[in-house]
């Protein structure tokens, strides 16, 4: 199943089982549509340019709550995962907290950007991940 955008269910639970005062690594994998879909603008952008774009306007966003892009990539391939499943791009942010996160995607700022991302991708999981203490 194709999904874009968390629901708000999906949030919620999220926001709810994640302790408050710990940093939280985002792990986003991505797949592009060939031409980006804009719902209020015709343009020429490819998927992965529409994504390029978020990423760029996204940055003060990341950086205004303390988080950063700890690692970017392309994929060449999964050893475990169904036949089908292939990703374009996999992309690590480190928030200090989902506090944080949450208030990201709340700000006018973000609301603003994410259009790109929206318009970019065809598919994508974004899965939130706390760092063990041994």
């Amino acid at each position: 199943m194709e999904a874009v955008s968390p629901t708000p269910e999906q949030l919620q639970k999220v926001l709810a089982d994640t302790p408050k005062d710990q940093p939280i690594v985002m792990l986003n994998l991505l797949r592009f549509r060939e031409q980006a879909n804009y719902k209020d603008e015709s343009t020429d952008r490819t998927g992965r340019e529409a994504y390029s774009l978020y990423l760029k306007e996204a940055a003060d966003c990341v950086k205004a709550v303390g988080a950063e892009v700890i690692w970017s990539g392309h994929s060449v391939g999964s050893l475990i995962a169904p036949p089908d499943e292939s990703w374009d791009q996999v992309l690590l942010v480190r928030y200090p907290s989902i506090d944080a996160f949450m208030a990201m995607i709340e700000t006018p700022e973000y609301k603003g950007v994410v259009k790109h991302r929206t318009a970019a991708i065809r598919d994508s999981r974004l899965v939130a991940n706390l760092e063990d203490h041994s």
